[in-house]
């Protein structure tokens, strides 16, 4: 809207929030189960299938155990922020429209573009991991996917200190991953009943495939691999503790799933009550699961080896059982989809949510007449997704989804605390546990706190090693990463701000 007068601080009263909920248009189709099984199908993903070879083949060695456990704690304290304000305000944006209320339009703008981030490159990262098991499946059977469609336009590779990335020598695109996302797409356009049924099919076969990889591998684990458990520094981030620190900032994205659930919230029975079943529920399986697999994978095989596309391939061939190294890659495929399926979900949602409140265009909120699901935004965000993915290598994609994931997550911390504050009196079928204190009028809980400090220590590794390789001359993480908030500023400048309906109702 032209001439807005109104502060980009504006809040969104918490009535015209759960008005948007009741009028969404959306199907209340989905259950605890399903929304505990939504969560797992975005956590158990790229997180165990790829990132965790990654991680320990450049950064942790055999300690991404322990990586994985201060990921889990850090986001287990965000996921009972979000239990919180998921059981207040039950609605389709989740931590967008958390920030919208507690702390104004431009932080919740802020946190929004971040969370476009977040989920657009780790769908782009899924679906580089799926393509590279896809590789190595039909390479089994002698039918491997030529290199120009299979490799991104940037490259990584290890160098002293850390992982750099640099163009490639020779012109190449990942189309595979740009077509997973766009198939992921045309499911989701079918409707939310749909899309669960898919995902419930794909999270049990996963699951089983996770299962059975543990308990055949671990008879199979030589301990010496294990030995030392935290390789010697190598200098920068590269093993000893710093490495473990960095690794787990590394995975710290893989646990996006309790977000999705956050954003299902519109599409809930009883969102008040379901919500938070999904969001721990989720959170505690994969957590256990992330452990197990991180554990043996490591003893198979020396962890070195490990940073591939297909780390779990890799190890399960150590077993001597190609028909299992068959069925692994199978799984690793099915995990892939499900959490590609269930991460484009939540992306289309956030948009969705923006649209309704003018600070994007209307095709990202428009409803399919006859699906009732965002169709035109979920299009556009995968291709999005997919250009991103067919161009940037999976190592650079992990790193800049932490950072938006580590950003929206302290946002989120931040508005349990101020709407604990503001509004102490507001129902709340869920609350935060540990309790707090008081000061100055301000309600401190240890739990959001203690998501702030991690959040903290998730994001200032990465940061740190961006900062340091741009100053020695490796620009591009550091180039991306400016240029995207660069574009959100000119974007809401030029359209949210103007045409902001919460923004147009106060002026």
């Amino acid at each position: 809207m032209a001439g807005r007068r109104a502060p980009i601080t504006v809040r969104k009263p918490l009535d015209a929030v759960r008005s948007d909920a009741a009028t969404s248009g959306m199907h209340r189709a989905l259950g605890p189960i399903q929304l505990v099984l939504i969560g797992i199908g975005c956590i158990i993903g790229a997180g165990v299938y790829v990132m965790t070879g990654t991680a320990a083949a450049q950064y942790a060695g055999p300690a991404v155990v322990v990586s994985f456990a201060i990921a889990g704690l850090a986001c287990g304290f965000t996921g009972l922020c979000y239990a919180e304000l998921s059981s207040v305000l039950p609605v389709s944006g989740a931590s967008y429209t958390y920030a919208y209320a507690a702390l104004g339009e431009v932080f919740a703008w802020a946190l929004a573009w971040m969370s476009m981030l977040e989920f657009g490159l780790a769908g782009s990262a899924l679906a580089v991991g799926f393509s590279g098991y896809l590789n190595s499946l039909l390479t089994d059977f002698g039918l491997p996917i030529p290199a120009v469609m299979l490799h991104s336009t940037i490259m990584a590779q290890p160098v002293p200190g850390g992982v750099g990335v640099h163009f490639g020598l020779s012109p190449s695109l990942n189309l595979v991953a740009l077509a997973s996302l766009l198939v992921v797409a045309a499911i989701l356009v079918r409707g939310v009943r749909q899309s669960a049924a898919v995902n419930t099919f794909l999270v049990l076969v996963k699951v089983c495939v996770l299962i059975g990889f543990v308990a055949i591998g671990i008879g199979h684990v030589d301990t010496h691999n294990w030995v030392p458990f935290i390789p010697p520094s190598e200098g920068g981030f590269r093993y000893g503790v710093p490495g473990i620190f960095r690794a787990a900032s590394t995975l710290f994205f893989a646990y996006l799933g309790f977000e999705v659930v956050a954003t299902a919230a519109s599409e809930a029975r009883r969102p008040q009550r379901d919500v938070p079943i999904g969001i721990l529920g989720a959170l505690a399986v994969s957590t256990l699961l992330y452990a197990s697999v991180a554990l043996v994978m490591t003893g198979l095989v020396p962890f070195r080896m490990l940073g591939v596309p297909d780390p779990i391939a890799v190890a399960v061939g150590a077993v001597g059982m190609p028909v299992l190294a068959v069925i692994i890659k199978a799984g690793a495929l099915t995990g892939l989809a499900s959490v590609l399926l269930v991460n484009t979900f939540g992306h289309s949602r956030i948009c969705f949510a923006m649209a309704t409140d003018g600070m994007l265009p209307p095709a990202f909120g428009a409803i399919h007449p006859r699906f009732a699901t965002p169709a035109a935004g979920t299009l556009i965000v995968a291709s999005i997704a997919g250009v991103a993915a067919a161009l940037l290598p999976i190592t650079l994609l992990a790193d800049l989804v932490s950072i938006g994931t580590a950003f929206v997550f302290s946002v989120v911390a931040i508005s349990t605390i101020w709407l604990r504050t503001v509004h102490p009196d507001l129902p709340r079928p869920f609350r935060v546990p540990l309790g707090g204190v008081t000061i100055r009028g301000v309600w401190y809980g240890t739990v959001p706190v203690l998501a702030l400090l991690f959040c903290a220590l998730m994001m200032g590794p990465v940061l740190l090693d961006i900062a340091g390789k741009a100053i020695a001359g490796e620009w591009i993480p550091a180039a991306i990463l400016g240029t995207y908030i660069l574009c959100g500023i000119a974007l809401y400048a030029g359209y949210g701000y103007r045409r902001s309906r919460l923004g147009g109702a106060a002026a």
